[in-house]
């Protein structure tokens, strides 16, 4: 399945450079591979950092940027600004999904949702085509809500040994 995903997107980028009289750039092609073969959420430093080590592909920041740039102009990557960082993702066949933040650690998880896929895809808008969504749903995760607890817990207790 990835390889054929990987394909399609390289096509994708192809009639793209093509199209446009750019050149076809081993760097754009690595970074490419490099984002279709992460799982889930990234920065550009982890990015980076994967070029660098496992690909043995250094690329500098500014190339990375650009060609990051170009493919969220292409619709290959989505972007998405986290508390207080900036991620991205291999989107390509993944345009509907919903993210839950936690606003106490930051642990970002995507979830699946059959119901609101639904929902949106029955949304009736008036002259406007939908192509996708991405929905943040904003909480506490459960450790977050353990560490919590147990805070209050100890709170309440030196209170109460305090007062004795």
């Amino acid at each position: 399945m990835k390889d054929k995903k990987l394909v399609a997107v390289e096509r994708i980028l192809d009639n793209y450079l093509e199209m446009n009289n750019h050149r076809k750039t081993p760097e754009r092609y690595t970074i490419l591979k490099a984002i279709y073969s992460t799982n889930g959420h990234f920065t550009l430093e982890e990015l980076n950092e994967k070029l660098s080590t496992d690909w043995n592909f250094p690329v500098s920041r500014a190339t990375l940027y650009n060609t990051l740039n170009l493919f969220l102009s292409l619709r290959l990557v989505a972007r998405h600004r986290f508390q207080g960082s900036t991620k991205y993702e291999a989107c390509y066949d993944n345009n509907n999904h919903c993210h839950q933040i936690c606003t106490m650690c930051g642990k970002v998880v995507e979830v699946k949702s059959p119901e609101i896929d639904m929902a949106v895809e029955n949304m009736h808008l008036r002259r406007f085509r939908k192509d996708g969504f991405t929905l943040y749903v904003y909480g506490v995760c459960s450790a977050c809500q353990t560490l919590m607890t147990k805070r209050k817990k100890k709170e309440s207790e030196k209170k109460k040994s305090n007062t004795e």
